[in-house]
């Protein structure tokens, strides 16, 4: 609804709360309560763009794109859900309800955290940098003969895993990439010669090649890759409704290990009527003008 709507319905927060103290009463703005955007209204890629998550997002040297999923929308979701959770157990203890309010904006700009943090430390503005890793070098995705793989180096010793498994020892032994600071600040080079030698391995075998000595990768997925992939069928995350007709991603939350079922597919259009307004269909008039 655009703001200012519940207000003029008397559906409010404020308004409801005085007739019923213990209401816990939860509210998604776009960009917040207070401030001069406050009646604003706000969409998941305004948010993207508007917090800076776009500035960081991409290549450098190309333009700002938004993240494939719509990641404001579902974690402004999340955090009113942990809100609301919270404030049920406030009132457990206290038997008080409160309000609880969150924005598209205020998420947003959670999610800028380590950038902000970084910016303020060192004023320095965070630049897009595509897969790499700003802090931890060498760490971003790699093209093979016949793809691309994400491999993270976390720290020296992997480096010298790493070094090995691409048949360039020595590497370690430059004084260039040592440590971890040596090589973040040697980025660029040392990014051309990983460059050069994980464009020689097919994935598969050097996927085989890593894992063997312990470096963390993964290869990139498509959607089907990842949906018919061993791992994802043994947590059985993927579920198909009671009718047959629909597979959708469940809750990847489970409950002393037991995943929440998908108990109801979505109904067709007018299924559920009767069901909801009940079965006179002079009731459901009445109902409906109610």
């Amino acid at each position: 609804m655009r703001p200012g709507l519940v207000e003029e319905l008397g559906l409010d927060g404020p308004t409801l709360r005085r007739s019923k103290p213990e209401l816990i009463y939860a509210n998604i703005g776009a960009f917040g309560a207070r401030g001069p955007y406050k009646d604003r209204p706000g969409y998941d890629p305004l948010m993207q763009a508007f917090a800076g998550l776009m500035s960081v997002t991409g290549e450098e040297g190309r333009p700002p794109v938004r993240v494939g999923t719509a990641i404001i929308d579902m974690s402004t979701g999340m955090w009113l859900v942990i809100g609301v959770i919270s404030a049920l157990l406030a009132r457990a203890k206290t038997g008080q309800g409160c309000m609880v309010g969150t924005s598209l904006y205020e998420s947003a700009l959670a999610w800028m955290g380590h950038h902000a943090a970084d910016y303020q430390a060192s004023l320095k503005v965070p630049q897009r940098q595509g897969s790499e890793v700003a802090q931890v070098v060498p760490s971003k995705v790699y093209a093979t003969i016949d793809g691309f793989i994400m491999i993270a180096v976390g720290n020296d010793k992997l480096f010298a895993l790493f070094a090995r498994v691409l048949g360039h020892p020595e590497w370690t032994e430059d004084p260039r990439f040592r440590t971890n600071p040596d090589r973040v600040h040697h980025r660029a080079e040392l990014y051309a010669l990983v460059d050069d030698a994980i464009g020689k391995f097919r994935t598969a075998d050097l996927q085989r090649a890593l894992e063997a000595a312990g470096v963390p990768n993964a290869p990139v997925q498509s959607i089907d890759q990842a949906l018919e992939h061993e791992q994802t069928r043994a947590l059985g995350i993927v579920q198909t409704g009671p009718d047959g007709k629909l597979s959708l991603i469940g809750s990847p939350l489970s409950f002393d290990g037991t995943r929440l079922p998908f108990r109801l597919s979505p109904p067709e259009l007018g299924e559920q009527t009767a069901d909801i307004l009940g079965s006179d269909p002079a009731g459901s008039q009445k109902a409906r003008k109610t």
